[in-house]
């Protein structure tokens, strides 16, 4: 809806249309602080999300908001094998294939709220943890296209949060 009113706004001329917006614009901005502030509570007053929460923030790059999206979106991680959870996700390249023609393989489909934070979870471990470092300067290196090396390193931090979850084991930095 922000960015709706937003969009509104850049393309109205009428003063009175555009301070309405503007108020609807800042009373969206207000009432998201307010259900953010509310998620963090509950979060924090309820140790089946607690625990999760602080065995997920172990791993570097991975902030309040990837691990909560993680806990509520994705509320299969730990119990699914690692194909499953990338398949799940939408981080597992799968066949374009038909008949006798081979396709190339892409991502696609999943869940596009877990895809967004394994991003920028991943584009912030790709330059801090040095396993994950090394893994993205080996691939585009290699001649691979950034993008294709970041959708692999999401793919990595995934099964690596999987298996932490799994095991119940906070993050090791000689696991990645």
């Amino acid at each position: 809806m922000r960015v709706a009113e937003e969009n509104r706004l850049g393309v109205t001329r009428v003063l009175t249309v555009r301070e309405r917006i503007q108020a609807h614009l800042d009373w969206l901005k207000e009432e998201g602080k307010e259900v953010e502030h509310e998620i963090r509570r509950q979060v924090e007053a309820s140790p089946l999300w607690r625990a999760p929460e602080d065995l997920l923030r172990t791993g570097p790059g991975v902030g309040r908001t990837t691990a909560l999206t993680l806990i509520a979106d994705l509320p299969e991680l730990g119990r699914l094998s690692r194909g499953q959870i990338a398949a799940l996700v939408g981080v597992a390249p799968l066949n374009r294939d038909c008949g006798a023609q081979r396709g190339r393989r892409r991502i696609w489909g999943g869940r596009a709220t877990v895809r967004a934070a394994l991003y920028m979870a991943a584009l912030r471990a790709s330059r801090c943890t040095p396993a994950l470092q090394l893994f993205y300067t080996r691939l585009v290196a290699a001649g691979r296209p950034q993008k294709v090396v970041l959708v692999a390193c999401m793919h990595k931090r995934l099964t690596i949060l999987n298996a932490m979850m799994k095991h119940q084991t906070p993050w090791h930095a000689q696991a990645a």
